[in-house]
């Protein structure tokens, strides 16, 4: 459910974020500059689940705007600061401004797991990427892969793509630079979590393009509990490869308690404290180990 903001309006709400524009703005297409809000909704198998995880969109927009800190000199959508958020919002939201968006949801992983390794049992590739026989799920790839993803309209399933078809969807110069650009700022996080004890097993970035200049611009969260798969490094050195800082909590108690591939099992049931809690626990942990 969103809320009104002095000065703003309401123009769209996903899964767990939310997106006004200024009121003098006619629409999203004539609006100068963007308010993103984080919820603290949380959603799994495609499925927006209750309650919230209490102070989730503040952390997501907390360890996002550190993490465009970090990367100084790749170009990103943040404009003003956060001083200029209305205070409704303040602490989960982020001033930016409007770029044409390209439909690729850039994954990069150095790890494999999740989807990509249902796939390399398949094939022993991901995403048209060759990958060396016999490993296993969470090993640590030969080196960090570009597998993109097509990104489908709200409510239905990204599908995972090959980079010769995102040539085809945004020509070959752009789907170069998107991959290039991804997987430096892959290198460039991984070896920061490292430092801190953790591993960046794979990630999702959005870009788009500047709409007066046409630079590529990276947008949406970067390198979040959400968007990305973060392991303790530690635990994973001692063969635990499931200690992971997002929403893992959820999907496992979820998968346990619910149908989730049978389309008329009905509305998912309410998330328990412990998970809720549980689950705000990890996210707070990884903030804090990688910003101190």
């Amino acid at each position: 459910m969103t809320i009104e903001i002095e000065g703003f309006t309401d123009v769209y709400s996903g899964k767990v974020r939310d997106l006004y524009i200024p009121t003098d703005a006619v629409s999203l297409d004539d609006a100068e500059t963007l308010l993103v809000v984080a919820s603290d909704r949380v959603s799994a198998y495609d499925h927006v689940l209750e309650p919230g995880i209490p102070g989730k969109g503040e952390l997501l927009t907390t360890l996002s705007l550190w993490w465009f800190d970090q990367l100084t000199g790749v170009p990103n959508h943040l404009v003003g600061s956060q001083d200029d958020v209305p205070v409704e919002v303040a602490g989960r939201a982020m001033l930016v401004k409007p770029l044409d968006m390209f439909p690729i949801e850039c994954v990069v992983r150095g790890y494999l797991s999740g989807s990509g390794w249902k796939e390399y049992q398949e094939s022993e590739s991901v995403c048209g990427v060759a990958l060396p026989s016999g490993l296993a799920s969470g090993d640590r790839l030969p080196e960090p892969i570009y597998t993109p993803a097509f990104k489908a309209e709200l409510g239905d399933h990204d599908e995972n793509i090959t980079f010769e078809r995102t040539i085809e969807l945004v020509g070959l110069d752009v789907a170069e630079r998107l991959r290039d650009l991804s997987l430096e700022i892959y290198s460039r996080a991984s070896a920061i979590a490292e430092a801190h004890g953790i591993i960046l097993a794979d990630t999702k970035f959005e870009f788009g393009a500047d709409r007066t200049t046409g630079e590529i611009t990276l947008a949406d969260e970067v390198l979040t509990s959400d968007s990305s798969r973060y392991w303790d490094a530690e635990a994973y050195a001692a063969g635990d490869r499931l200690a992971s800082f997002d929403k893992q909590i959820v999907r496992n108690w979820l998968s346990a308690h619910w149908n989730t591939t049978d389309p008329d099992a009905g509305p998912p049931p309410e998330l328990p404290t412990e998970i809720v809690e549980r689950t705000a626990a990890r996210y707070r942990e990884l903030l804090t180990r990688l910003t101190t």
